[in-house]
């Protein structure tokens, strides 16, 4: 029999599964960044490549191996970011790179983070189907993110970083599909 909690998992990994499928394409993103509490704002532009990630792959077996899980715990699926961004006001290049994601249970498995280089895990839920919620903490800071499917064009995403208990920084983002 199925305990409440084992269903719980199973319902996220199949939610979890089907958000990042949808997810994959090509992404353009129009980001603005309010930095609290004194509201200096920062636009940001960014082109995103999302791909999905079978289990079982080699970069699912590498980051189960970066976070020290058993060989029995095999991470579900996941996916692999890329982006390259640029400040929408001066032009100039703001970051590039790649990060990848891989799910087990209700937790997502990370080889980096936000402010991080190193491997981390967030919580997962979905209060629906087309919305996605994390909760990572690390270095003193916690990261509050919502990713919510509007159509198959669209979707928005919102980022709130708090450190010792007060906000510090919101995100926001509207995501146009462009590809996929």
């Amino acid at each position: 029999m199925t305990s409440p909690l084992e269903l719980a998992e199973l319902t996220n990994e199949s939610a979890i599964a089907e958000f990042f499928r949808e997810s994959e394409g090509k992404w353009h993103s129009e980001r603005r960044y309010y930095t609290l509490p004194d509201g200096e704002t920062k636009q940001v532009e960014s082109a995103i490549a999302v791909r999905f990630l079978e289990a079982g792959c080699d970069e699912l077996l590498v980051l189960a191996q970066m976070h020290d899980l058993n060989s029995d715990k095999i991470l579900i699926c996941g996916t692999e970011v890329t982006w390259e961004s640029i400040n929408s006001v001066s032009g100039k290049k703001e970051s590039s790179g790649s990060t990848l994601f891989g799910a087990l249970g209700n937790i997502l498995y990370r080889d980096r983070g936000f402010a991080t280089s190193k491997p981390i895990t967030a919580e997962y839920h979905f209060p629906n189907q087309k919305t996605l919620c994390l909760r990572t903490e690390y270095n003193g800071s916690v990261f509050e993110e919502e990713l919510k499917f509007i159509g198959e064009k669209y979707r928005t995403r919102q980022s709130v970083i708090s450190r010792a208990g007060e906000q510090v920084m919101i995100g926001q983002y509207l995501e146009k599909r462009i590809e996929g």
